[in-house]
């Protein structure tokens, strides 16, 4: 027999999944502790759970998966690829309609006007080196790698009036910071700077001495004690994330950090249950108050800025938002997993 974690380990389906499967009568366990209520999976049960991943991986829906296991385990072998077949038959009329959709879009792109404002005579500000520094520390972890996004891949300069906005984004999580800045003052200059670059620009900031920032074409150069690193920008429009934190207004809820830090780092999956009472606390489906699915090493990434630390709760599927109660403009989205995936 083996055991829920054990089950979800070796399976690929997880923990949270297959208590979902379990409530959906799809995959019950063949025995349930009486006391403890702790599930026990039989040895000819793996087999079918290695199924249903990979059918959940190639995104079936549900009722369909229903029959294929059933038909699995019935050894029906007219039922099971006729299933099979239809199912991708769909994904690939899906995949002609998204490909249409999408040349529709970038037909579309192809006639917009780009309203991102580049400098070409030249920009310089001066920024407290302190604080950048800690800007950058803030969103750096956020920044994208997936090679088929490079605009993504570095961190975002957004420079208006006497304010620098740093932004970071990798699709699943966003990171925004301020600085303030002397020497502009002017309209709005926006420049993606590649993370290799940034990280060279925070090496330079380690003590309290300003550092001058120069924005030129799309060089971007950052000078502090008489050392500098200076690099080529990136050349794709930036997402608009003015746009995209835009959100309702939620619940605050105060978090207790060293506590939730020491709860996500004994998760071992790629989901954690957060249980929002009162209070934050990494849960199980039997917790109390609002559930929502978070990926316990992204929420570990955004809980490093600091002790005191704020979460406000729009929704189960909305972006849980994290601030910084003592800094203005500072704060991080993340992406809800979703828990009947």
């Amino acid at each position: 027999m083996r055991s829920i974690g054990e089950m979800g380990r070796d399976s690929g389906l997880g923990v949270s999944a297959l208590r979902f499967y379990d409530r959906a009568g799809v995959l019950v366990p063949a025995w349930v502790d009486p006391v403890t209520g702790y599930r026990w999976y039989a040895p000819e049960q793996f087999g079918e759970a290695r199924l249903l991943a990979r059918l959940r991986r190639s995104g079936m829906p549900l009722a369909d998966i229903r029959l294929v296991l059933a038909g699995w385990a019935g050894g029906d072998t007219g039922l099971v690829p006729r299933l099979l077949d239809g199912h991708l038959r769909r994904l690939e009329r899906g995949l002609a309609d998204a490909r249409e959709e999408l040349s529709t879009v970038r037909a579309l792109l192809g006639h917009k006007e780009t309203s991102m404002t580049t400098a070409t005579a030249g920009t310089r500000l001066t920024v407290p080196g302190s604080e950048l520094a800690a800007a950058l520390d803030s969103v750096r972890h956020a920044a994208g790698t997936d090679p088929e996004l490079p605009v993504l891949g570095g961190i975002h300069f957004d420079i208006e009036g006497d304010a620098l906005h740093l932004v970071a984004t990798d699709r699943y999580r966003m990171a925004v910071a301020r600085t303030p800045t002397a020497g502009h003052g002017g309209g709005r200059i926006q420049v993606t700077v590649p993370t290799p670059l940034a990280d060279a620009m925070r090496a330079l900031l380690t003590g309290e001495a300003p550092a001058r920032l120069t924005v030129d074409g799309g060089k971007v150069e950052l000078e502090t004690e008489g050392r500098q690193a200076a690099g080529q920008s990136l050349g794709e429009e930036f997402p608009d994330y003015r746009r995209l934190t835009r959100l309702p207004e939620g619940r605050r809820l105060t978090l207790d950090v060293p506590a939730l830090r020491q709860a996500l780092g004994e998760q071992d999956g790629e989901v954690c249950v957060l249980a929002l009472t009162d209070t934050v606390a990494v849960g199980d489906d039997d917790a109390a108050g609002d559930r929502v699915g978070v990926n316990p090493a992204f929420l570990l990434d955004a809980l490093a800025v600091g002790d005191e630390l704020l979460l406000e709760y729009i929704g189960p599927k909305a972006p849980l938002v994290l601030l910084r109660p003592d800094v203005e403009d500072a704060f991080s989205l993340l992406m809800p997993v979703s828990l009947e995936a």
